[in-house]
């Protein structure tokens, strides 16, 4: 392992130092891809803290974080898979971006969990969703991968939100799959120093990683909607300090995970 990884607060690292980064869990086509990515975060990722608690020791756990711009959506990810030693954490993504030439290279090869919610745009596009759609579904996929012991990451948002002061209200897909599997939860907080105003796909962030979070009740049954609710409102609560932005708990609707 790098002399790095092994701090708690990992700051963009010399050149030399990661393309010389150690990744044991990856083959080397895709071991490149993520010292790839990362070289990209060098210049956007200022700080990332908290890293012991997505130590691959500690899998299988669900990471939750905020979302505000397309690019965090990769270089966040592949940063923890760097730290991870190439071990992969599993992402939901919008199925739209395996559209995207390089993007949807990379979604597949990091084994991202395919959400089909969304349309397409533009919706012509539309047409090759079906393509996506496959069983057992992302929530089911997601299960499957925390029951084999393998840790799962979701953005609770459900899309960008460029608001530098307010959390959208999320989805509960976090909380049920922590609920139902007994998983805990590692929230994390990503916020936007330099931001003014709305913020940008290229604003520099500082990324902080909270303490692993306990279900209140870790059994197999199906949560009820007060426990759903109420976790959600802990575990988006948290991603809230993390952050730096506010969440209104009176905001959350009555939607599926």
């Amino acid at each position: 392992m790098s002399p790095a990884a092994s701090e708690q607060v990992w700051q963009p690292p010399a050149l030399g130092e990661l393309l010389r980064w150690g990744l044991p869990a990856q083959n080397t086509l895709d071991a490149w891809v993520v010292r790839g990515l990362a070289l990209l975060a060098r210049q956007q990722v200022l700080t990332i803290s908290g890293l012991d608690h997505i130590r691959a020791v500690h899998d299988p756990f669900i990471v939750a974080i905020n979302h505000s711009t397309r690019t965090e959506s990769l270089l966040v990810p592949a940063l923890m898979v760097l730290y991870r030693g190439g071990r992969l954490v599993h992402f939901f993504a919008d199925w739209n971006f395996r559209l995207v030439p390089g993007i949807g290279l990379i979604y597949r090869r990091a084994q991202t969990i395919t959400i089909t919610r969304k349309s397409a745009k533009p919706a012509f596009l539309n047409v090759l969703k079906p393509l996506y759609m496959k069983p057992p579904g992302a929530l089911s996929s997601a299960r499957l991968y925390l029951e084999a012991g393998h840790s799962v990451g979701i953005f609770p948002e459900g899309t960008v939100n460029r608001d530098p002061e307010r959390l959208l209200p999320g989805h509960r897909g976090a909380a049920y799959l922590s609920l139902a599997t007994g998983t805990p939860v590692v929230p994390v907080g990503i916020r936007f120093p330099e931001a003014d105003g709305r913020i940008g796909d290229h604003a520099r962030m500082e990324v902080e990683i909270g303490a692993p979070l306990a279900p209140p009740r870790p059994n197999s049954r199906r949560p009820t909607r007060a426990e759903l609710t109420g976790w959600h409102a802990t575990l988006m609560g948290e991603i809230s300090r993390l952050a730096g932005k506010a969440w209104n708990p009176d905001t959350i609707t009555g939607d599926q995970p």
